[in-house]
C-alpha cells in the first residue's frame, strides 16, 4: 500500500460507537470521514461528514464508499472477504489490507496462524473433529465467525453441556479450546503505520462478566517482565501480519508456579477496541486518532499515559427501555476526573453497550482503590438489587 502524503477522506464500514469515536477523532484532526451505516439511528451517523446507506455486508454500498473515499477501514470483522477482494483486487484501498484480515476473521484460522508463528495459544480443535475421550473439562466452545461481546462463547463444565451446546449451534462452524486457569485477563492496543512504525499502549486489565467486558483497569497489575513480554508479542504480531492501523490483543495471564504459567493469547481484533477506550482521556494519543494516523501515513502519536492510571467502566444495558438515562449520566459525570461517553443507542436492552465512563487518576490505583471506584460507578448506573 502506498504512503498517503496528504490528509484524505476516510471511509468506515460500520456506523456503531467505534465509528462514532473515529469520526470525532477525525474531526479534531481536520479529516473528513464517511461511514457505511445501516440506519439513521446508528451512533456514527450524527457526527460523520457523510453516509452511504447499507449494512456492513452490503458490498454495493461499500463500492459507493470506495468511490468517495481513497482509504476505507473497518469498524468490525463481520465482513464478506471474497466480495471485498473483488472490489479491491490490488489491495490498495482497504486498510488494514484484506490479506492481513484473512487469517484473523475465522477464530480457528486465527489460532492456526498464531500457532504457526510459535506464539502462545491454548490447545484448540475444530469442534466437529474434537475427540472428547482425550479432552478434559471444562472446555471453551466458540463460534468461529460472528461472535462478539460473549455471544457465541460458552464455558462447558461437562459432557452434558457439550452436547446441549452442539445441538443449539447445529450447522454453525465451532472451535473448541482448552480452559486456561488465568488469574487476570489482559489487553493491549498496538498501532503500526504504513512505514512499519509501531507504537504499543500500556497493558491493561479487563474484567469480564458473562464474557462481556465490564471494566478496564489501567495499568494492569502485572510484573514488569510480563508487560515487556506482552509488548514484544504485540510487535511480533503486527510485523508478521504486516498490519496497518490499531489492533487489540486480548490475553490471559497465569502466574507461576502453575503448570500453565505464562501469557496466552485469547483473541486478536483487527480494529480499535473496547479495551482501549480509556486512551481517549488517559493517553496523549487516543486509539482512534492513532488509527487514523496509521492508515493515512501520518506520524504516529505518543501512546503513553498522561496520568498515573485510570478506570474505565462500560455502561451496559440492564433492561429494555428507550430512556436516555440523563440523570444517571449526570451523576456519573460529577465524579471527580470522570468523563462520560454516550453512544445514543436506542433502544436499550440487557448487555448492549450504551456508553462508557473513564476516571483518570494521579497514580496507579491499588486493588482496593480500583474496586471501590468501580463499585461507586456501577452503583450509580445499575439499579440497586
Amino acid at each position: 500500500m502506498k504512503s498517503q502524503t496528504q490528509i484524505q477522506p476516510v471511509g468506515v464500514i460500520g456506523g456503531g460507537q467505534l465509528a462514532q469515536m473515529l469520526a470525532l477523532a477525525a474531526r479534531s484532526l481536520g479529516i473528513p470521514l464517511m461511514v457505511q451505516a445501516a440506519a439513521p439511528t446508528d451512533p456514527a451517523v450524527a457526527v460523520a461528514d457523510g453516509v452511504v446507506w447499507g449494512a456492513v455486508t452490503d458490498t454495493q454500498a461499500t463500492a459507493q464508499l470506495l468511490q468517495r473515499c481513497p482509504v476505507v477501514t473497518f469498524e468490525n470483522e463481520f465482513i464478506l472477504l471474497p466480495e471485498l477482494k473483488r472490489l479491491d483486487p490490488e489491495e490498495s484501498r482497504f486498510c488494514p489490507r484484506l490479506s492481513t484480515l484473512e487469517p484473523l476473521l475465522d477464530k480457528l484460522r486465527q489460532r492456526q496462524f498464531l500457532a504457526e508463528l510459535g506464539l502462545p495459544v491454548p490447545s484448540f480443535w475444530p469442534a466437529e473433529t474434537a475427540d472428547l475421550s482425550s479432552l478434559s473439562f471444562p472446555l471453551v466452545l466458540k463460534r468461529r465467525r460472528q461472535g462478539y461481546d460473549g455471544k457465541g462463547t460458552r464455558i462447558l463444565p461437562d459432557r452434558a453441556a457439550w452436547q446441549q451446546t452442539l445441538a443449539e449451534y447445529s450447522g454453525i462452524p465451532l472451535l473448541v479450546e482448552e480452559w486456561i486457569p488465568f488469574e487476570r485477563e489482559l489487553a493491549v492496543m498496538v498501532a503500526r503505520g504504513l512505514t512499519g512504525e509501531i507504537r504499543v499502549y500500556p497493558v491493561v486489565e479487563t474484567v469480564q462478566v458473562n464474557q462481556i467486558c465490564r471494566h478496564v483497569l489501567v495499568p494492569a497489575r502485572i510484573p514488569p517482565t510480563v508487560e515487556a513480554e506482552i509488548r514484544d508479542l504485540a510487535v511480533k504480531v503486527m510485523e508478521k501480519l504486516e498490519a496497518v492501523g490499531v489492533f487489540g490483543i486480548e490475553l490471559f495471564w497465569v502466574p507461576p508456579p502453575h503448570p500453565k504459567a505464562g501469557i496466552w493469547i485469547n483473541e486478536i481484533s483487527p480494529r480499535v477496541h473496547n479495551s482501549g477506550h480509556y486512551t481517549l482521556e488517559a493517553c496523549y494519543t487516543s486509539q482512534f486518532e492513532q488509527h487514523l494516523r496509521a492508515i493515512l501515513g501520518l506520524p504516529l502519536g505518543d501512546p503513553s499515559l498522561k496520568c498515573g492510571g485510570a478506570v474505565m467502566v462500560n455502561l451496559l444495558g440492564y433492561e429494555h427501555s428507550t430512556s436516555d438515562y440523563a440523570e444517571k449520566r449526570q451523576r456519573l459525570a460529577e465524579i471527580p476526573n470522570a468523563t462520560v461517553h454516550w453512544y445514543h443507542k436506542t433502544p436499550a436492552r440487557p448487555g448492549r453497550k450504551l456508553g462508557h465512563v473513564t476516571v483518570c487518576l494521579p497514580t496507579a490505583p491499588s486493588p482496593q482503590q480500583a474496586a471501590a471506584l468501580v463499585h461507586t460507578l456501577e452503583s450509580l448506573w445499575y439499579p440497586q438489587s
